[in-house]
């Protein structure tokens, strides 16, 4: 299971919410790209970078940030928060991501969200399934939290497995920045429904096609002691994004270094 630190970024800053509310912002470090060398030296090898302002801005803002961490470091970065036009895209790969991730672009736009995955394929570009937890599962939410869709979590990501989507960044809002554990039981249903929707489909050869690949789902929101990780994994987490927990000192960094070095 891959470890996958987070940075947040307003106004250039490194910054943590809580349940994804701009007023509840922390400043954790001035100048992101010290705490992304700090992330490289204990041996992790990926980000996930979310530019707050281009969230609510829907469109890329903090590129330079993201420029400064790709080309001083050697991490792998994924890049999400307001991506919503070709040319969004075009600035962040072109300042470094490896990845991006697209949330509210693939409720509101999925033409040309499903384009992306035809123009870069589904290792560049990540389905970002943020949710609030309600009785029938969960409801997809879109503008950086701040509005929630009719959407239903799985469903929606199941859709988009037919359609050649293999990470899946799954954050429940509810528990985000909270440092009170992850939805386990979450994690275990989709990994259960998108995965035996391989079987449902075997009749139709092409569509099985589509779907063989499993998804990889990458756990986000909650993460709150190092014992979670193992649990994640166990249930077959891909990575794991961890943020608060991290600028907390809920969980070390030479914690971290441990678990890579023997997973």
């Amino acid at each position: 299971m891959r470890i996958i630190p987070a940075i947040d970024i307003i106004d250039g800053k490194c910054v943590r919410l809580t349940k994804g509310d701009y007023n509840t912002k922390k400043i954790y470090n001035e100048h992101p790209l010290e705490v992304a060398k700090e992330f490289e030296a204990a041996g992790i090898e990926y980000l996930h970078v979310v530019d707050l302002d281009g969230a609510k801005a829907s469109q890329i803002v903090n590129y330079k940030v993201l420029e400064q961490i790709a080309t001083k470091t050697n991490l792998k970065i994924d890049f999400g928060g307001g991506l919503k036009s070709d040319k969004d895209l075009e600035i962040a790969f072109n300042a470094g991501a490896d990845q991006i991730t697209g949330g509210s672009i693939a409720v509101k736009n999925q033409e040309i969200f499903e384009s992306w995955i035809s123009t870069y394929g589904s290792e560049k570009i990540v389905l970002g399934a943020d949710f609030y937890p309600d009785a029938t599962g969960g409801k997809i939410a879109t503008n950086g939290w701040q509005e929630e869709s009719s959407l239903e979590l799985i469903p929606f990501i199941k859709e988009y497995q037919k359609k050649g989507i293999q990470y899946v960044i799954c954050t429940d809002i509810s528990k985000d920045g909270m440092l009170q554990g992850p939805s386990f039981d979450m994690y275990k249903n989709i990994l259960k429904s998108c995965h035996s929707e391989q079987s449902e489909d075997s009749k139709d050869l092409s569509t099985t096609l589509k779907v063989i690949k499993k998804i990889k789902l990458i756990a986000s929101g909650g993460i709150s002691t190092f014992d979670e990780l193992p649990k994640l994994a166990e249930i077959g987490c891909e990575g794991v994004i961890i943020g608060k927990a991290i600028y907390e000192n809920k969980i070390s960094l030479k914690q971290l270094e441990q678990f890579i070095i023997n997973n």
